[in-house]
């Protein structure tokens, strides 16, 4: 090594950190320490220690590697590392649309966060195979927090009503000496969610869509998420959606679903939803959302009859309907007209833009 220990620690750590590597304070003091313990003349063991405490993820050996080859001039250690292909963004499926230099990467960043932000308010109908592709990787990143309410626990806090009995302990363990006292507030737990999603031809273009999208839902909330599909009958997909890996469970849901790209009778099948889930407790005090067109070729007033009772029993009911993002839209057709009275909100899911609306209103409805 051709400069001393500190001189030779921060120079590799910037050249490290230049090269693209997350290379943080606690790594680099790990690493001075790991090398009191170490033969220095011995750049092999040199080598081990450092990327054993600065690299992260195997994506960054060959940074490594090449960052340690160029400083310290050790050619044979890069050879344990067999793969050198650099990194890649996990979201990088679409192709720039407009020009771009190939000499930089900033260019293409900019580039692909722009079509990326395009693509976040862009109708899904209208995708191509490959935007598909790409949103399908955009829905799989969104982490929702599914909306939550009061518990009958109480729980420590800074703020809120005096605790008596904590407050006590901490005299008593003080020996009787007045104490700060202690706060408590009421523990919140997360609030049941059910998707009803219409299954019927006209929403072919979102089924894909609504689908992972109920997948990254009931992920996030197993327990606590139940969906469902609307069609010319009902059908549970909770259990096939609650899978890790979407393409899985999406496929899963497939082969539960009989009724794809059928008719609609909302009114019919959200009644045996109210039969035999929501009146027994599934519907009671959850926020319910469902997402249809609001094409019905059954009884308009069956529908208003139905929605009335699960506006009874459910926290908050939203309606989401992909023709409503459009300009001049207006809720005439006949399902939407019957359910209007009894909804807290009419949104829009026609994007994802307009879905990550949606996870935002389900929290605070």
């Amino acid at each position: 090594m051709s400069t001393g220990p500190e001189v030779g620690v921060a120079g590799f750590a910037h050249a490290l950190a230049a090269a693209g590597l997350p290379v943080t304070s606690d790594g680099v003091e790990t690493f001075t320490r790991a090398l009191q313990l170490v033969e220095l003349a011995d750049p092999r063991q040199v080598y081990w220690v450092g990327r054993a405490t600065l690299c992260r993820a195997p994506d960054d050996i060959p940074y490594y590697d090449q960052v340690f080859e160029n400083w310290f001039g050790s050619t044979a250690l890069v050879q344990t590392t067999p793969h050198t292909q650099p990194r890649q963004g996990r979201i990088a499926a679409l192709e720039p649309s407009s020009d771009t230099r190939a000499d930089g990467d900033a260019p293409l960043l900019r580039v692909a966060a722009d079509d990326t932000e395009i693509l976040r308010h862009k109708d899904i109908a209208d995708l191509t195979a490959a935007e598909r592709a790409h949103l399908a990787e955009l829905v799989a990143a969104l982490r929702p927090h599914p909306p939550t309410r009061p518990a009958m626990r109480l729980r420590p806090s800074r703020r809120g009503p005096v605790d008596p009995r904590r407050t006590v302990r901490s005299m008593l363990a003080a020996g009787g000496e007045p104490v700060q006292p202690r706060h408590h507030r009421k523990a919140t737990r997360p609030r049941r969610v059910v998707l009803l999603l219409d299954v019927s031809g006209s929403m072919s273009p979102y089924a894909d869509a609504l689908l992972r999208f109920a997948h990254i839902v009931a992920r996030s909330n197993p327990l606590g998420t139940e969906v469902f599909s609307l069609g010319t009958r009902l059908t549970r997909l909770s259990r096939a959606l609650r899978g890790r890996d979407p393409e899985l469970a999406l496929a899963a849901a497939g082969r539960t679903v009989p009724d794809w790209a059928g008719g609609t009778r909302l009114g019919e099948t959200l009644r045996a939803f109210l039969d035999h889930w929501g009146r027994r407790g599934l519907a009671r005090g959850a926020v319910v959302v469902i997402f249809s067109d609001g094409w019905e070729r059954g009884d308009p007033a069956l529908l208003a009859e139905q929605m009335a009772q699960l506006r009874r029993l459910a926290h908050a009911v939203l309606w989401v309907n992909p023709h409503a993002g459009g300009k001049g839209y207006e809720p005439v057709q006949s399902g939407i007209a019957a359910a209007l009275p009894y909804l807290d909100g009419l949104l829009a899911g026609h994007s994802l833009a307009t879905l990550q609306e949606l996870l935002a209103q389900m929290r605070t409805v």
